[in-house]
């Protein structure tokens, strides 16, 4: 019997990919005109990008956004990402800044994922146990943007994540060839087939990885990112265009 992650109706894990869009901007009034537009335009996940917001060192003007994103959320699926510069983020905190700030979301009522940079934190493990017991669920994520690793070296990556005992394992890498992008989306499909219950969420970026965007139903990724109106990794595509192509190679796979 499979164990499906859902959350607001939506399946996590099986069948066509959630699209999950970025809110970029950096001032609060920004950051809500936004989230109103993506929730308006029924999507599926909304990522605040709080590593964009310009007080982002203040968890008190964070706690106010996410007060108002209360009244604003009611079926998108929220994720609340702090992504560091070491991962290709806007800013650098500590790890202590951090882990006060994932608090405040968990904290929320509002929040449904928290990503933990799993190699950033400094005990992911302690971290991910604490945000879930809070009610959060947590994606443990990891970003290389310089290179792909081996084959062998994806998998330890994608199976020490999952030990962490996250909800949903992510891993997103920089292609330098075709190849590169096989080797993501072969092992993407050997970890799923050996973790079904286990939402994966993996990525090639680039325009050389785009199609590891779009082909997620077929080798077992759980989400793809799009962009609106400000992209928050390299290779994404417009959120509409995204959603088109999922919705017609869904039908075809049928």
């Amino acid at each position: 019997m499979e164990n499906l992650l859902c959350i607001k109706g939506k399946i996590i894990g099986k069948g066509k990919p959630l699209v999950c869009v970025p809110v970029m901007e950096s001032s609060k009034e920004e950051i809500l005109r936004e989230t109103r537009r993506l929730e308006e335009a029924h999507t599926e996940m909304i990522e605040w990008r709080v590593d964009a917001f310009e007080n982002v060192e203040s968890p008190n003007a964070i706690r106010e956004i996410l007060n108002e994103m209360k009244h604003i959320i009611k079926e998108s699926i929220l994720v609340y990402t702090f992504r560091s510069k070491n991962q290709g983020g806007c800013k650098a905190l500590s790890a202590a800044d951090i882990y006060d700030i994932h608090q405040v979301a968990a904290e929320s009522d509002v929040v449904d994922f928290i990503d933990v940079e799993y190699f950033e934190a400094k005990n992911p493990q302690k971290e991910i146990a604490m945000l879930r017991e809070m009610g959060a669920y947590v994606i443990a994520s990891h970003h290389d943007f310089e290179q792909t690793p081996d084959p062998e070296v994806i998998r330890m990556l994608l199976e020490q994540i999952r030990e962490s005992g996250a909800d949903v394992v992510k891993l997103a890498v920089m292609p330098q060839n075709m190849e590169d992008v096989l080797k993501l989306l072969s092992v993407t499909y050997e970890f799923k087939e050996e973790n079904p219950d286990t939402p994966v969420i993996t990525m090639s970026m680039g325009k050389m990885g785009m199609i590891s965007r779009l082909c997620g139903e077929s080798f077992g990724a759980a989400v793809t990112f799009a962009a609106h109106k400000k992209a928050s990794a390299p290779g994404q595509m417009e959120m509409h265009e995204v959603a088109d192509i999922l919705e017609k190679m869904h039908k075809i796979i049928k």
